[in-house]
């Protein structure tokens, strides 16, 4: 916070909202935004209002800024609008949050068809995307949306396993080079991305500098780590023609990057 962050995410799977209520109750309420999200699958209405009673207990707050439902799947799609939003709207009107939000299965769900569907729909406030380097395609089909419904995005997979484990990306543009999803001269190189080398922390600042991209998440458990990502995300943007090529390596790509915890 003392270094300009002032927007925190956190969710009822992990376990952190007792953490993060500690760290902020000393601190003026409306200098940050609290952001928490409980699973939509096979959630009732009435159990989704017990777990925002919950999660306003023990971030110790009057009010939830935006609260998501998490991890939606298509197929989930429409119990999450038809039964759970109404119920997230009649929180709203009480005080208890200020904007709903929602989450897809990046993993699972690489065209991001839930999430298409969603921006469709006024109910939502926030949406929060996966975006990266390799995974370009809510360029064309989200952003376009978003900007025209206002609404809010958080990225999330901005760097994962394969822009952080060394040969990670040679190892992967090497297979994909071989199924042709990729030019094949990405498979013969030692280091890919080389013109990205001499820019330093592309991915991060890939993500933030995206034009439709307002807040760039990452997560860590150690403080050196977060001070280096807080100062990757404050970099200036990738010079145009690195942006450009990018674009012209990577636009039909999608999925690639995506990987969850357990795989990292």
């Amino acid at each position: 916070m003392d270094q300009g962050v002032n927007f925190f995410d956190t969710a009822r799977a992990y376990g952190t909202e007792p953490i993060l209520g500690a760290a902020i109750k000393d601190r003026p309420r409306d200098s940050v935004v609290l952001s928490t999200k409980n699973h939509a699958a096979g959630v009732s209405a009435e159990q989704l209002v017990s777990v925002i009673d919950t999660s306003l207990q023990e971030l110790q707050t009057d009010y939830i800024d935006v609260f998501h439902l998490h991890g939606v799947s298509p197929t989930a799609y429409d119990h999450a609008l038809q039964e759970l939003a109404p119920a997230l709207l009649r929180e709203r009107e009480k005080g208890k949050i200020r904007f709903l939000g929602i989450t897809e299965t990046s993993p699972n769900d690489h065209s991001q068809d839930m999430l298409q569907d969603a921006v469709k729909d006024d109910c939502w406030d926030v949406i929060m995307l996966a975006f990266n380097m390799t995974h370009q395609g809510a360029h064309t089909r989200l952003f376009p949306q978003t900007q025209k419904q206002t609404i809010g995005t958080l990225i999330m997979f901005a760097v994962r396993s394969l822009f952080s484990v060394p040969g990670r990306l040679e190892q992967t543009m090497g297979e994909l080079a071989s199924e042709g999803r990729v030019a094949a001269c990405l498979g013969d190189q030692d280091a890919p991305l080389e013109f990205l080398l001499e820019e330093g922390d592309a991915a991060y600042r890939f993500a933030r500098h995206e034009p439709d991209a307002n807040v760039v998440l990452f997560g860590t458990g150690d403080a050196a780590h977060l001070d280096a990502n807080i100062q990757s995300i404050l970099k200036p943007p990738l010079p145009g023609p690195s942006r450009a090529k990018l674009a012209e390596l990577f636009v039909s790509l999608e999925g690639i990057g995506l990987d969850g915890p357990g795989a990292r």
